[in-house]
């Protein structure tokens, strides 16, 4: 079987996130941001996990649609973490490529669903 890309990619940004919000509140004693950013970051993956069992191809696009919504919140929070020190420029690069790259995947994949429909 082939490997869902978005599946694992949106898996793996999530297990950042989670490391990211244990260091965090372990090493830098952040404690709202840090919670912020998990919610958002980690909510990605499950809306693309309730996507599959969508009942429509409208509300397969709704479910992509609220993934593209968290990934563009948590780009947000990871910002405001650059921006206050919390994170450094080579950190935050890091994570906001794989945020970016799931964006661009999530949009991709909305555009041609809705494509499909159109047909």
């Amino acid at each position: 079987m082939k490997e869902n890309l978005i599946k694992k990619k949106s898996f793996d940004f999530a297990i950042r996130i989670v490391k990211l919000f244990q260091y965090l509140q372990t090493e830098k004693k952040e404690y709202v941001l840090s919670k912020q950013v998990m919610r958002s970051g980690t909510s990605v993956g499950a809306m693309i996990r309730e996507s599959e069992h969508a009942e429509s191809k409208s509300d397969f696009i709704h479910k992509m649609a609220i993934a593209q919504k968290e990934v563009n919140e948590a780009i947000y929070w990871l910002e405001l973490l650059k921006s206050t020190d919390y994170l450094s420029i080579e950190e935050f690069e890091s994570m906001n490529k794989d945020a970016v790259e799931l964006i661009k995947l999530i949009t991709s994949i909305i555009k041609t669903t809705k494509a499909s429909i159109k047909k």
